[in-house]
């Protein structure tokens, strides 16, 4: 019978035994082969290294990370008001929901920062065809593009943008069972402004380093944070353009599509990037790969 020592002891040993992927260590093959075996301990050998293989591919399957607080802070205050301390004023009664664009199961009270402006005078600004929305190291931007990845819902994927020059850079990884990175723009001139694009058929994209890969541009006609997205997936080359018609953008919702919606091209308040291993309804993206991507948005202009 194991006493409590003993049985601590027994654990204490076990730990000792586990490499950093959680499996089981065993001595090297060297080892084995010192000594005369019979085919019996041959084949529980082989037995348990396979058994040690298959642990340590379903540990990197389902790899963990220590989640980043901080990060999730900094990312989220580009694009949310962060609750009230208890004893300041009264709470946000709004709570976040979960996904791809948006705030995943977050314990926190949030409130979108262009919601929070709502108390503003909204400026429509009407857009004519060939006019640029956004260029890369233009003073005349009237919004940045900042970083809103998987660490919003607890992932490990991570990604930065240079307005400067349009370079968006980062690392995508599954751990956590995350798998996606995005850039969004903030409130157009602190929420105030809102662009009608009533002449406008849709938005063209110049851009480079996009390497094949599949990525989404969402359009954002309301302020509800975790709102609609008017979502277009296009094939990125090493370089060149690609033009977004209103007319064909998919409504979704944390990437799973909705119905009963309509665009409305008078009140645009939001443009959003993303890389993501998930295209719509749960089917992958077919030129997606786990690991370094580059994009670098040249500009954006109506047509």
């Amino acid at each position: 019978m194991l006493t409590f020592r003993s049985s601590s002891c027994l654990v204490a040993l076990l730990l000792c035994l586990l490499d950093s992927s959680g499996a089981l260590f065993l001595p090297p093959r060297q080892y084995y082969t010192r000594h005369v075996v019979s085919k019996t301990t041959t084949s529980n050998l082989i037995s348990r290294r396979e058994k040690r293989r298959s642990s340590t591919i379903l540990a990197a399957a389902d790899e963990r990370k220590p989640w980043e607080v901080l990060r999730f802070i900094s990312q989220s205050s580009k694009f949310v008001t962060l609750p009230p301390l208890p004893f300041a004023a009264s709470p946000v009664k709004r709570k976040m929901g979960a996904g791809e664009f948006g705030l995943m199961h977050s314990p926190l009270l949030l409130q979108s920062r262009d919601e929070t402006s709502n108390n503003l005078p909204k400026h429509p600004h009407s857009l004519n065809i060939g006019e640029i929305i956004w260029e890369a190291g233009s003073s005349n931007n009237f919004f940045n593009f900042a970083p809103l990845d998987d660490v919003v819902m607890g992932g490990a994927s991570s990604s930065n943008i240079d307005n400067n020059t349009g370079i968006w850079t980062g690392k995508v990884t599954e751990a956590n069972n995350g798998g996606f990175v995005g850039v969004r723009s903030t409130p157009f001139q602190g929420g105030s402004l809102s662009l009608d694009m009533t002449e406008c058929k849709g938005i063209e994209i110049r851009f480079r380093q996009g390497n094949g890969k599949r990525f989404k541009f969402v359009v954002r006609d309301s302020t509800d944070f975790n709102g609609i997205c008017w979502t277009t997936s296009f094939d990125a080359k090493t370089n060149g353009s690609v033009r977004i018609p209103f007319s064909s953008q998919v409504p979704t919702v944390f990437a799973k599509t909705v119905s009963g919606s309509s665009f409305n091209v008078k009140d645009v308040v939001g443009l959003q990037f993303a890389y993501s291993k998930f295209e719509y309804d749960g089917k992958l993206n077919p030129n997606f790969e786990v690991g370094d991507f580059s994009l670098q948005i040249v500009e954006l202009r109506t047509y």
